[in-house]
C-alpha cells in the first residue's frame, strides 16, 4: 500500500492539504516502510501555497485534478487539516484522506498510521469554508 503525505517543505507533515508544496509517498508492506520518494504537485496552486475557495465549483482551476493523478497509486493520503470538498473529493478518486492534527515529521505521521496512533479529531475536516 502506499501513503502519501502532504508537506510543504518535503519533511513536515503540512497542517493544511491546500497549502502542501508536495507529497512524501511511503511504499508500506505490513508495518514495514519498503521505500519513500518525494512527489512535487509542480505547477499547481498547491504548490505556490494558495488555497483557492473556488475549488469545488472549477477542481481544474485549483489543481485538484493533477493532484489525483500524482497520487492515483496511493490508497491514504494523511495531512493535518483539510477542507469537506477536497475531502470529499479525494474519496471519490479512490484516496482516504487522513487527518493528523500537529506537528509532526512526515516519517513520524506514517509512523503513527501504521500503529493507529492516531488522535481523535472533533470534526475531521478543517474549518477554512472549503
Amino acid at each position: 500500500m502506499k501513503i502519501a503525505v502532504a508537506t510543504i517543505d518535503g519533511i513536515s507533515l503540512s497542517q493544511h492539504f491546500g497549502q502542501s508544496k508536495g507529497f512524501v509517498v511511503f511504499d508500506v508492506e505490513g508495518s514495514t516502510v519498503r521505500s519513500r520518494e518525494f512527489r512535487t504537485s509542480g505547477d499547481t496552486p498547491h504548490n505556490q501555497g494558495i488555497c483557492n475557495h473556488e475549488a469545488d465549483k472549477s477542481p481544474e482551476v485549483h489543481g485538484h485534478v493533477s493532484i489525483f493523478g500524482l497520487l492515483s497509486d496511493c490508497g491514504v493520503l494523511l495531512c493535518g487539516g483539510m477542507g469537506a470538498g477536497p475531502a470529499q473529493s479525494m474519496l471519490a478518486n479512490g484516496i482516504k484522506p487522513v487527518m493528523m492534527p500537529g506537528a509532526r515529521s512526515a516519517d513520524d505521521a506514517v509512523a503513527d498510521y501504521i500503529s493507529g496512533n492516531i488522535p481523535a479529531t472533533q470534526s475531521g475536516f478543517c474549518n477554512c469554508q472549503h
